[in-house]
């Protein structure tokens, strides 16, 4: 059993790429990764609340506590072994300047994530004459 479930957005590029690159550093399989749009998602995690989730990134312990936001990126990062990282942004004078960080990042990652990646909320490269993703010209 995974020590960690992460349910993440996997329409945003960014928060599939960190998704990913978790996956590759995560030797031990001490998590689980949740895209919360698959179409089974809310028959199989019914305390979740969908929208929610889709709002800020939600975690659960293997004991059933649920984490939200910077807590679960701290707490991914850190079972494998890179919480050295995350670390400052839960430190006391830091966690409420990051945690409003954190918001403005999730209202905007698919503005932020196309800025950084060229691609559309689709995850594909978007079109460069609208704003509808390439496959949809």
């Amino acid at each position: 059993m995974a020590q960690l479930t992460i349910f993440y957005d996997g329409t945003c590029p960014l928060c599939l790429h960190e998704m990913r690159k978790l996956e590759q550093l995560d030797s031990k399989g001490r998590m689980a990764y949740e895209d919360i749009n698959e179409d089974n998602f809310s028959e199989r995690y019914p305390h979740v609340d969908k929208q929610a989730a889709n709002t800020i990134l939600h975690g659960q312990t293997d004991i059933g506590e649920m984490l939200y936001g910077l807590d679960v990126t701290h707490a991914a990062w850190s079972l494998v072994g890179r919480g050295w990282l995350t670390a400052p942004l839960r430190w006391p004078l830091i966690r409420f300047v990051a945690d409003k960080a954190y918001l403005f990042f999730a209202r905007n990652r698919y503005s932020i994530s196309r800025v950084l990646t060229g691609k559309s909320f689709s995850g594909k490269p978007a079109c460069n004459t609208c704003d509808l993703p390439s496959d949809k010209k």
